[in-house]
């Protein structure tokens, strides 16, 4: 498996990736309005101007991908996705651990997952991830917001 910098070049494989990685949160929350089905193209190629993507390859196939962007001395991360069939393989770990170094100089990390999502809450807090606070988005969904705090 190589990761790298994606490029907007990418953008195409990975919105692909995304709504099938993301299909089964969506099923999770009974929910395929959620903002990473709804992405289009063009909102994704949009956010690589002030984004840093990664992607995971494996047979020249991307299988992975996550994003970040810095806002004072916390990294954002968003959208950690693996392909469905290379789940469970360390992937997702070595995409956190490859932008989390890309943004070294970030004293925090910060990022958020559906309450109902265990398996990214777990990874997350194996990582050294802590949850500190909640936000009811509707009915069904609550985001769970995690942090990191980081020597420099």
């Amino acid at each position: 498996m190589i990761i790298e910098r994606a490029t907007a070049s990418d953008a195409d494989k990975i919105i692909l990736l995304q709504r099938l990685a993301y299909k089964s949160e969506a099923e999770l929350y009974d929910n395929f309005g959620i903002p990473p089905m709804m992405q289009t193209l063009k909102e994704m190629e949009d956010e690589f101007r002030y984004k840093t993507f990664l992607k995971a390859i494996v047979d020249d196939n991307i299988v992975g991908s996550v994003r970040a962007h810095r806002h004072e001395n916390t990294c954002h991360i968003g959208r950690l996705m693996v392909h469905p069939d290379h789940q469970n393989k360390g992937i997702g770990t070595r995409l956190m651990n490859e932008i989390e170094n890309l943004f070294d100089s970030c004293t925090r990390f910060e990022l958020f997952t559906g309450n109902k999502s265990e398996k990214n809450i777990s990874l997350y807090k194996s990582l050294g991830y802590k949850i500190f606070k909640t936000e009811k988005i509707d009915d069904r969904i609550r985001l769970v917001y995690m942090e990191k705090q980081c020597k420099v």
